[in-house]
Order: C-alpha cells, then sequence, then structure tokens
C-alpha cells in the first residue's frame, strides 16, 4: 500500500461541470407539480394522473396514459419527462436474475445499477453519482473520481426502469414487483445528501405521490461522513443506515478509505450507534474481506470490542468477499481465514453474515462499478 496522500472529493457540488439535468417531473413535490402543470395550461387534476402513471404503473410513456387525450399527453409528457437515462448496456449472470445496466445521462456521464432477484425479494443497486470522489484504494468506482452529482430524478429513473422491468416479466421468474432498494452503487450518497433524501422521499412517499416502498426496505450507506450521517438521524425516516467501514483501527483504515483522516473510526461508530439510538434501526457494518490486509483474528477481535462498548443489539455486521478489481493488487480473503472472522465476531455476540457476491463476474458486485463499454 502505498503512503501517497490522495486528494478527496467533499465539494460535493450539487451540479457537475456538465451541467444541470433538465427539471424532470419526479424533482417537484405534488403542490410543484400541480403549478408545473397548470403553467402547461392544464386543468390541476392533471398532475396527479400524471403521477399514478409514473409512480403507480412505473410509465412515462404518453402512449400508456389512455385517460388523458392525445394531444394533453403529449405536450404534458414533452414538458415535464425529459429523457434523462438511456440503457447503452446490460449483462446478465445467475441465470439472468442479476442484470446490471449501464445507463447514459443527458450529458454523457455514465452510471451502472444492478437488480439482483431472490426467491424471496428483489433488489436494486442505485448509484447517487457519476463516479466517487473518495478514491478507497479498492474500489473500481472510487479510482473514477468524481464526475457529477445526480440529480433526484436521475436517481429515481433508475428505481422505476427496474420495476417496470420487473413487472414485465423481463427478469426470469415471471412478472414481479421491486421490494428493496439499496444506495450502493457509484457513489457516496451522503456526498449528494439532498438528491439522495429527495430521492428517498419519492420511494417511502405513498402511491401516487412516490412509490409506496417501506423505508425499511431502503439502504443507504455511507464510508463515514459523521455530520451527514448525523443529520440522517434527525430526518425521521428509519431507513437502513450501512457503514462501510472495513478496518477497525485508524492507521489501516485512513490507507484503505482515505475519509478516515477526517472522520475517525471511534467517530463514524459513534455516529452510527447515534442514529440506532434515534431510529431504532439496527445498523450494518459492511467490511470487505482482504486477504492478509484487514482480515486477521486480531481485527476481528478488535472491531466486536468496538462494537460493544456502544451496547448491544444495536448492530449487524455484514462481511464481504472481496471482488476482484482489474489491476488491483488485493484479493478475497482465504474462506478459512473468513470464517475464523465471522467466528471471533460472532463470539463477541456479534450478528453477522457473509455477504453474497451476485454478480461479480459482470463486474456488478460491490466495489466493481466503473461504468465500462468495452464489449
Amino acid at each position: 500500500m502505498s503512503g501517497t496522500p490522495v486528494r478527496l472529493d467533499l465539494s460535493s457540488p450539487s451540479r457537475g461541470p456538465r451541467g444541470k439535468p433538465p427539471k424532470h417531473f419526479v424533482d417537484l413535490t405534488p403542490e410543484q407539480r400541480v403549478e408545473a402543470v397548470t403553467e402547461l395550461g392544464e386543468k390541476p387534476f392533471r398532475a396527479k394522473q400524471l403521477a399514478t402513471h409514473y409512480f403507480t404503473h412505473l410509465s412515462n410513456d404518453p402512449a400508456t396514459m389512455t385517460d388523458l387525450p392525445k394531444a394533453t399527453r403529449d405536450k404534458l409528457v414533452e414538458g415535464l419527462f425529459p429523457r434523462l437515462l438511456t440503457a447503452h448496456k446490460t449483462m446478465t449472470a445467475d441465470q439472468g436474475t442479476t442484470v446490471k445496466t449501464l445507463w447514459h445521462l443527458f450529458d454523457g456521464a455514465k452510471v451502472e445499477s444492478v437488480l439482483m432477484r431472490y426467491k424471496n425479494r428483489t433488489t436494486l443497486c442505485i448509484s447517487s453519482q457519476a463516479g466517487c470522489g473518495l478514491a478507497c484504494a479498492f474500489c473500481a468506482t472510487g479510482q473514477m473520481g468524481l464526475t457529477r452529482n445526480l440529480s433526484t430524478a436521475e436517481i429515481v429513473e433508475q428505481v422505476r426502469a427496474a420495476g417496470r422491468m420487473l413487472a414485465d416479466g423481463e427478469v426470469p421468474g415471471g412478472p414481479t414487483r421491486l421490494t428493496n432498494v439499496v444506495f450502493m452503487g457509484m457513489g457516496e450518497p451522503l456526498a449528494n445528501y439532498k438528491s439522495v433524501m429527495e430521492t428517498v422521499r419519492r420511494l417511502v412517499a405513498p402511491t401516487p405521490d412516490g412509490l409506496g416502498m417501506s423505508a425499511r426496505n431502503v439502504t443507504v450507506s455511507t464510508v463515514g461522513m459523521v455530520p451527514a450521517m448525523n443529520k440522517l438521524a434527525g430526518e425521521g425516516i428509519p431507513v437502513t443506515l450501512a457503514l462501510s467501514l472495513h478496518a477497525p483501527d485508524d492507521e489501516l483504515r485512513s490507507e484503505l478509505v482515505p475519509v478516515n483522516t477526517r472522520w475517525s473510526v471511534a467517530e463514524a461508530i459513534d455516529s452510527a450507534h447515534r442514529y440506532f439510538v434515534a431510529t431504532g434501526r439496527r445498523v450494518s457494518i459492511e467490511y470487505a474481506m482482504m486477504r492478509d490486509i484487514n482480515d486477521q483474528a486480531w481485527r476481528a477481535d478488535l472491531l466486536g470490542e468496538l462494537l460493544n462498548q456502544r451496547g448491544r443489539g444495536w448492530v449487524h455486521c455484514n462481511p464481504i468477499p472481496l471482488n476482484p478489481v482489474p489491476g488491483s493488487k488485493w484479493t478475497a480473503s482465504d474462506p478459512a481465514v473468513e470464517q475464523e472472522f465471522v467466528a471471533r465476531l460472532r463470539a463477541h455476540g456479534i450478528p453477522t453474515t457473509v455477504r453474497d457476491t451476485r454478480g461479480s463476474e459482470i463486474d456488478g458486485a460491490c466495489g466493481q462499478l466503473a461504468a465500462e463499454e468495452d464489449e
């Protein structure tokens, strides 16, 4: 590992240098949607009709909006539903039940999302930034640098498209609905706080104002941006918080996760515990297992001790076998070492579940998203 300082981009501009995404129906509150519709010369009730098509039927296609006159629907869709995302490439794994989509945004920026269908749930991993400015050494996205933040509508469109794909039966197993959304794709969600929180509000708002999802089925991850974590605790929306820790000691974590030089391990864990106290929602600790780097048994013991210092029953640990990234010198832990690490955590009374690594063969697993277009 290099001791060369890494420049972090924590400025989080609300709009990147490429320009501002056009305003979309999803960016508006229900009241603003009514105003937008009337400004286009239509009756206020058209706003609810459009919301029903988008959030309930997951459609932005004017051809499906048969309860509106054709001229009206064409005008409203043209004015309020600009095309923000274009599916450029899809790849599948796990007999088609894992689908990675490369999206081109309106300005040529690129992001990826990954849809995973399991027996009893469907989960979409979404991106909140094009690239990432936090430079975590083992993460493909972190090595890209930050292009720009995504708008609320650009994030929600990833969710709507996945929901439509599932409803249309395009994923093996027959038609179904999207049950879980995780902000674990490209970017640091809490570095794009405003758009991510507006997205969460659209996800959990009852239909037709939003998608009607349970906040408990929405996970927001962070590498430990403490002020934003504290702010999230005060939002009153009990999403699941996932803290990507990856090391229990400051010396190693500062090399793996450079933001640790600003907010330490103790500060990040304290903030995560405050989130539990405020919301009653158990926090997930994400820990990528890297061979001979952070997988020593003593680090498992240290992690268990640190978590228990804040109390019992407030946290769940997810060790993740490191997913390979082209050109990276890091590899996944030996299975026996991983098992010992898990056993040590459980011996401390920490509920621990090794994370599924679906999609790794299509570079769709944790830490692999890099918006590559190579065939």
